[in-house]
């Protein structure tokens, strides 16, 4: 019996779990079933917002105990289930936040402000301070003014950035963000994205590499969220890694 109450056997089963009711619970709930109910059933809206807000507290909870249990282990192997968790937990967190906003955007209308572009990178990064580890993170943008739905331009960079470290190098990870003359690159250092997978990559359940963890879904949604905000995005593979290119010109303040 560990530190944490459980084997390693029984830790698998637990997160495999709160992974799949994740996806589940984000297939059931998703734009697809709910889109037509949405603007007839006000009763429906209601629910939907009152469920969101009850799903929050759980994985709420279970990120708080985390940090709490992560200033009282020291036993190695409990530290290492732990940040196991701590990865799970992050990655249903992302999940809950994708539906949230998703849902959200078919029931309310839809904001669209004028935001810093330095800060939404900067609010990013601090985000997956945790998940770094070792990558380093060099962030060369000037502030710039955009005019769009910053909710939803926060997830997109989020993914990007998300996406960038999980496909990083684990030894001497890089990940280097630019912005010049109107377009927003982030380049990770790390395996060059196969050609023939540029057709499919942004597909909604797509992975290029089944062994890492999530569902496929991160770039899916940027593309979707460039397509209707008239951001232009396209991939550039190479030796060195992978750099997102995103131009800016049409939700630049002028």
């Amino acid at each position: 019996m560990s530190l944490l109450g459980f084997n390693q056997d029984t830790f698998f089963v637990i997160t495999l779990s709160v992974m799949i009711f994740g996806l589940v619970l984000y297939l059931f709930l998703s734009r697809s079933i709910f889109e037509p109910l949405f603007k007839s059933d006000e009763n429906l809206q209601k629910t939907v917002k009152e469920t969101l807000h009850e799903l929050n507290i759980p994985i709420s909870t279970i990120k708080l105990n985390t940090q709490m249990l992560e200033k009282k282990l020291t036993d190695e192997k409990a530290v290492k289930r732990l940040n196991r968790i701590k990865l799970a937990s992050n990655e249903l967190l992302k999940l809950y936040e994708d539906m949230e906003y998703h849902i959200k955007k078919e029931i309310d209308r839809v904001d669209i402000t004028n935001f810093s572009l330095v800060e939404v990178i900067e609010h990013s990064l601090e985000k997956f301070e945790d998940l770094k580890k070792d990558t380093k993170i060099e962030v060369f943008v000037e502030d710039v003014t955009l005019n769009s739905d910053q909710n939803g331009f926060q997830k997109m960079i989020d993914n990007l950035i998300s996406n960038a470290l999980k496909y990083n190098n684990e030894k001497d990870g890089l990940i280097k963000i630019e912005y010049k003359n109107k377009n927003l690159t982030i380049f990770n250092k790390g395996k060059e994205i196969d050609t023939k997978n540029l057709f499919v990559i942004f597909d909604k359940f797509f992975q290029e590499d089944n062994t890492k963890e999530g569902f496929g879904l991160g770039l899916y949604m940027v593309k979707e969220f460039c397509d209707k905000n008239k951001i232009a995005i396209k991939i550039e593979p190479t030796k060195e890694g992978n750099r997102f290119i995103l131009n800016f010109k049409n939700i630049i303040k002028e």
